[in-house]
């Protein structure tokens, strides 16, 4: 099959009867749903860009398991330059939907399975890198989104998985069978899962022997008998439901979208088993997991960064404070933390090595310095846009008060809309409503449902600041660094 578009993509998850509940109900029609369609748009634009011969080059990739065009989104890397490219991509992608467009999760979670299947296999002599080739050119070759899935509820955190009281607080195996495996538990905060066609699920931290029915990688379509999904709310989600919302919404096309994932006991077939068991691995996927996820964030967060500015930069001519200094600081100060976050995602790229396997992989130390300043420079940036943007972008009435033809009792005689729009009229040759539009899409990003794929997201989105700061230890090799110091200051012991 080749590469689909958008539309088609779209058309693609009618197909699937895929259970989702949202707001205590069964959603039928989800594909439509006025909160679920933004996010759909997102993943939509994925396919489109990859049809566009000005971002072919990045979009797409050659497969080293076929030899055909694909998406980048379905590509195992092959080079240093394809780690670089996949960094590029997504800031492009974050630059044309200001959100998360959902995909990086199944690209990440195929390069890290791809080369621990192989060192499994080598050790212990099992299959499972041959079932996840398979896999991936089955992907591959229908242009499939797979949600990479890899965080569980967890329950106490101060408890290994099979002390839980509960043990379905963590993904595990409940059965084997002679032709697969049987799993019960959930993923959580999982992004685009709604919108993906399959699952790649993987363990959410390492696993001891004790506990190994915890350690278990497979896959599974959305639509499997057992699976079903409960959406996670947003801020000012509920805007999108009122008639005729347009204004109100700040970025009216394009959403992030999470979801909790339940398995109630699903089966899976041996073919498409890529860990069972084989406890000592499941630490190595996570790690090879969290580093490549890490490193996407100097991607889609650099790239919604650049609109984050851009936005700002508007309120700031509409405002008419543009030539004010210290404005003109702040956008120096969010570019220069904005294209920081970007060096830290070429420069884990640049630095990658060639697995056991064949696939390139990121630089870990680096990825997680990288993330580690996406925990924090996002929040920054956004401080300044609402700084430059002013109170005025959460105090403002609504998009229906602006448009009222309600008239006032007063001796003016004007309506409801025509007082809002003359009092909040900003610098000469700009509306109202446009000057509105770019104030309620800056709520959007720094407070709304947008926040999601931005600014919380960069605190939690990959692991949280100390899951980064314990691998940043991990690879900082100090004995190292205190030998360097030893021969240079001339110490011998």
């Amino acid at each position: 099959m080749p590469l689909m578009t958008g539309e088609q993509y779209i058309e693609s998850l009618r197909k699937l009867d895929t259970k989702v509940y949202i707001f205590g109900k069964e959603e039928k029609n989800w594909v439509d749903h006025p909160i679920i369609r933004p996010s759909i748009n997102c993943v939509a634009i994925t396919y489109d860009l990859a049809h566009d011969p000005e971002h072919e080059d990045l979009m797409t990739a050659t497969s080293n398991l076929t030899g055909q065009k694909v998406n980048r989104f379905t590509h195992l890397h092959q080079s240093t330059e394809d780690l670089i490219k996949k960094v590029k991509m997504q800031r492009l992608l974050g630059r044309k939907t200001a959100s998360c467009f959902q995909r990086c999760v199944g690209m990440d979670a195929f390069n890290a399975v791809y080369s621990t299947t192989y060192e499994v296999d080598r050790k212990y002599g099992t299959s499972y890198h041959e079932n996840f080739k398979k896999y991936l050119t089955y992907v591959q070759e229908n242009d499939l989104t797979i949600d990479g899935a890899m965080t569980d509820p967890k329950g106490d955190r101060g408890k290994s998985q099979g002390a839980q009281a509960d043990p379905d607080l963590f993904v595990h195996i409940v059965e084997k069978r002679p032709d697969g495996i049987v799993v019960r538990g959930a993923k959580a905060h999982q992004t685009g899962s709604i919108n993906s066609h399959e699952h790649l699920i993987m363990p959410t931290q390492a696993v001891s022997e004790e506990d190994k029915q915890y350690a278990v990688s497979f896959a599974v379509p959305s639509d499997a008998p057992g699976l079903f999904m409960i959406y996670g709310r947003q801020s000012c989600d509920t805007r999108k439901l009122e008639p005729g919302a347009d204004v109100d919404l700040g970025n009216k096309q394009f959403g992030g979208q999470e979801a909790l994932v339940v398995f109630d006991n699903v089966f899976v077939p041996n073919d498409r088993i890529f860990l069972c068991e084989e406890w000592d691995f499941a630490g190595m996927l996570v790690e090879r997991f969290a580093g490549y996820h890490r490193q996407s964030y100097g991607g889609c967060k650099v790239g919604v960064g650049d609109v984050i500015i851009g936005a700002a930069a508007l309120a700031a001519d509409y405002n008419g404070a543009q030539k004010a200094s210290h404005v003109k600081d702040k956008l120096i100060e969010m570019t220069h933390l904005n294209e920081t976050l970007y060096s830290c995602g070429i420069a884990c790229s640049c630095e990658g090595h060639c697995t056991a396997a064949g696939n390139y992989q990121i630089d870990l130390l680096l990825a997680n310095v990288c993330k580690q300043n996406v925990t924090r420079f996002p929040y920054e940036i956004v401080r300044l846009a609402e700084d430059i943007a002013g109170g005025l972008m959460v105090t403002m009435p609504s998009e229906i008060d602006f448009k009222s033809a309600l008239q006032i009792p007063t001796e003016s005689g004007l309506t409801l809309g025509d007082w809002c729009n003359k009092f909040f009229k900003g610098t000469e040759g700009v509306t109202t409503e446009n000057r509105m539009r770019i104030l309620r899409f800056l709520e959007n990003i720094c407070l709304g449902s947008s926040a999601v794929g931005y600014r919380t997201e960069s605190m939690h989105g990959a692991g949280s600041p100390q899951a980064q700061r314990i691998m940043i230890a991990r690879q900082a090799d100090y004995e190292t660094k205190k030998q360097l110091a030893k021969d240079i200051a001339g110490i011998k012991e």
